[in-house]
């Protein structure tokens, strides 16, 4: 499933961003590369989701550099995102995905080959016919997934995922984003769930008050964090 050409490494070079005076980025550095999944942690307004919407392209920074594999302004087409509520098409969840296929260039007659591996590998087999807006939010989102999904991305966006999911659904989605990592897909998701962290990450981002305050590969990060923030966060106590 991997894209041909590549947008890694992103690089987000003393990015700024800031919306009516209010900054959410503050001269933020980080480079994200191939390999297993990067996992942004930190506490709610830490600049997580303004992060990704950067790396995706969505938003401009209002000060510093972000670039895709050293070229500025790429476009998106090897890039997707989900995001934490994602919408619903008012069609069946089979058609969710052939729309997301049309929309990637994909001949019509590949599409209903597309729809079961997609189905398959996302395990909504079976669901196809339902309507999306009746599923549950677990299927729901890893509808959500397979629709990104469809274009082949070489990078997966993801937006905390598991907000809100109960434990089965929650490792449902983890499978997902395992068994897409494993196609050599790079998987960069924000999460509250230190375990979630722990479980799928290869790479810790810590993030507070819109600057990257540790990265470093995930055992490393848990076994010996480095600056006083990491090891309160990973204490369970409150970053303010």
């Amino acid at each position: 499933m991997r894209a041909p050409s590549s947008d890694l490494p992103i690089v987000l070079d003393e990015v700024s961003f800031a919306v009516r005076g209010v900054t959410i980025l503050d001269r933020l550095s980080l480079q994200l590369d191939p390999g297993a999944p990067t996992v942004l942690i930190g506490p709610n307004g830490a600049g997580k989701t303004t992060l990704l919407r950067l790396a995706m392209g969505l938003i401009a920074p209002t000060g510093g550099r972000v670039t895709w594999a050293g070229r500025d302004n790429a476009a998106s087409e090897h890039r997707a995102i989900v995001f934490q509520r994602p919408v619903m098409l008012r069609r069946s969840g089979a058609a969710n995905i052939r729309y997301a296929l049309a929309q990637a260039g994909v001949p019509r007659a590949a599409r209903d080959k597309r729809i079961d591996e997609l189905c398959a590998l996302v395990g909504l087999n079976g669901l196809g016919d339902r309507p999306a807006r009746k599923l549950s939010g677990g299927e729901q989102q890893r509808l959500a997934l397979a629709r990104a999904l469809a274009k082949d991305p070489q990078v997966l966006l993801l937006d905390e995922p598991t907000a809100s999911l109960d434990p089965a659904a929650t490792k449902a989605i983890e499978d997902v984003v395992r068994a897409v990592a494993a196609r050599g897909i790079k998987v960069v998701m924000s999460t509250h769930d230190l375990g979630e962290a722990r479980r799928l990450a290869g790479e810790i981002v810590l993030m507070h008050r819109g600057r990257v305050v540790e990265s470093a590969p995930a055992e490393q990060f848990f076994a010996t964090p480095q600056t006083a923030e990491a090891r309160r966060f990973i204490n369970g106590e409150l970053l303010v």
